[in-house]
């Protein structure tokens, strides 16, 4: 089995208008997968893009639900709207999938995930083994999530990854980025990495001076170098350029283009 993950950046531009989705680009990733299904199994995440993200960050859902009565209450309406921001993102890669006659399945995160400071602290996935025992493609997604300890938070689709692979153990985990792969340095600037190590991660942390979160909601390139060495522990994790076609069935194959940290 193999979970794929693909970055808010690969579908949406961020910077553009609210909910822009490049659905040619998602047809691609669906056209890529059809080639290898139903012989491999898949999960698919995908992140926020320009739906979710706009939404958390207007409303301060990573903050949590304050004591005060009104701020809380504001918050709790952003928390709706950014859920279903989310869905309108989902629904949208659903029909692309369908398109290429592939039976995708919307698992709504925030109906299967609880959280506690962010991290999952349950996971109810006996759906989704059931879906994949019956030859669905599960298609889950970076949502809101309710809080043990917040009441309120975000949930990245990076942090439901490492969760899947800890509890299903997929022969691979690809990351599709809107880049071709890691970098010592900033893209354009530093070399991309080829073969990356479990133990040369946290150094690489460090240079890339991920001492804190990085550009959007959910901490950007550090968060996904951070949960990668977590789900190097139970998986093949690769890291390729989701709006180059062929490159994700290289990853698949295990001959590609991109960044390859092995078990």
């Amino acid at each position: 089995m193999i979970i794929v993950k693909v970055g808010g950046s690969v579908f949406s531009d961020k910077k553009g208008e609210p909910e822009n989705f490049e659905g040619e680009t998602v047809r691609n990733i669906a056209r890529e997968i059809a080639s290898f299904y139903p012989d491999e199994s898949f999960i698919v995440v995908h992140g926020g893009g320009s739906f979710g993200h706009p939404e958390a960050k207007r409303y301060g859902i990573r903050e949590g639900l304050p004591g005060n009565w009104e701020k809380a209450h504001l918050r709790r309406i952003g928390f709706t709207r950014t859920h279903q921001a989310m869905l309108r993102a989902n629904a949208s890669f659903i029909e692309a999938f369908l398109r290429e006659n592939l039976p995708a399945f919307s698992v709504s995160t925030s109906s299967v995930f609880i959280t506690e400071n962010g991290e999952v602290a349950y996971g109810d996935l006996e759906v989704i083994e059931r879906l994949l025992e019956l030859k669905f493609i599960p298609v889950l997604f970076g949502d809101v999530s309710i809080d043990l300890a917040k009441g309120i938070d975000i949930l990245s689709g990076d942090q439901i990854i490492t969760y899947l692979a800890k509890m299903l153990e997929p022969d691979k985990v690809i990351f599709l980025m809107d880049v071709d792969g890691i970098y010592d340095g900033k893209p354009g600037e530093g070399e991309m990495i080829q073969e990356l190590r479990k133990e040369e991660i946290d150094f690489l942390l460090e240079r890339l001076h991920c001492t804190a979160a990085g550009t959007d909601v959910t901490g950007g390139i550090c968060n996904k170098l951070q949960e990668a060495k977590k789900i190097a522990e139970h998986s093949e994790v690769w890291f390729v350029n989701g709006k180059v076609y062929g490159r994700l069935s290289g990853a698949i194959r295990g001959d590609g283009f991109g960044t390859r940290i092995a078990l």
